[in-house]
């Protein structure tokens, strides 16, 4: 694959998800560097690349706090061991990201182990999926797993998706254009 994505925040207390992606062996490149409302953004090109587990410091966390949701599911998907360390303000956000994230891995045939400030995901070569995932509300937690769908063996059903549209209300449509086959339960 090779998708473009324009415009995304390169500020740098924002980016430590990049920079644990790239870790991961991600072929990420930050094309069209500018200044956009007086932050520093830049289109991302992606490009599929094999990812291997790696250890977030505690010290990135606040850098990428919203995002490990995310980070988890492409935990799943990397060999060998992704540990996140810091996280546990994550268990007081819209809901316990660190307990919905570990629920819903674990459904969907991923190892994982936790501790209060630690999530500990074990890359699997291909994800069983097959499972309805509790989201708790948590827009987060519902498109990360949508996301884990469209790499998953069987498909992946969160039991509710309605708050994606209060944050991202183009999420479905762009999942969609890029081969996602997401389908509402009404």
């Amino acid at each position: 694959s090779d998708i473009l994505v324009p415009g995304v925040s390169r500020n740098p207390t924002r980016n430590g998800l990049f920079t644990t992606l790239l870790e991961m062996g991600a072929d990420i490149t930050f094309e069209n560097p500018r200044d956009e409302g007086g932050e520093p953004v830049a289109d991302l090109r992606v490009r599929f690349s094999a990812l291997k587990g790696v250890e977030t410091p505690p010290e990135r966390a606040a850098s990428m706090i919203d995002e490990f949701p995310v980070l988890s599911v492409v935990a799943a998907c990397a060999e060998g061991v992704t540990v996140m360390r810091g996280v546990k303000e994550l268990r007081v956000k819209e809901s316990d990201r660190i307990d919905a994230m570990a629920r819903g891995l674990e459904a969907c045939g991923v190892r994982i182990e936790e501790t209060e400030d630690t999530l500990s995901v074990h890359g699997v070569p291909s994800v069983p999926g097959g499972a309805v995932v509790k989201t708790h509300l948590d827009h987060r937690i519902a498109m990360s797993f949508l996301c884990l769908g469209m790499v998953s063996d069987q498909p992946i059903t969160v039991d509710d998706g309605g708050p994606i549209a209060t944050s991202f209300p183009s999420f479905l449509p762009l999942m969609r254009d890029l081969g996602a086959d997401i389908t509402d339960g009404a």
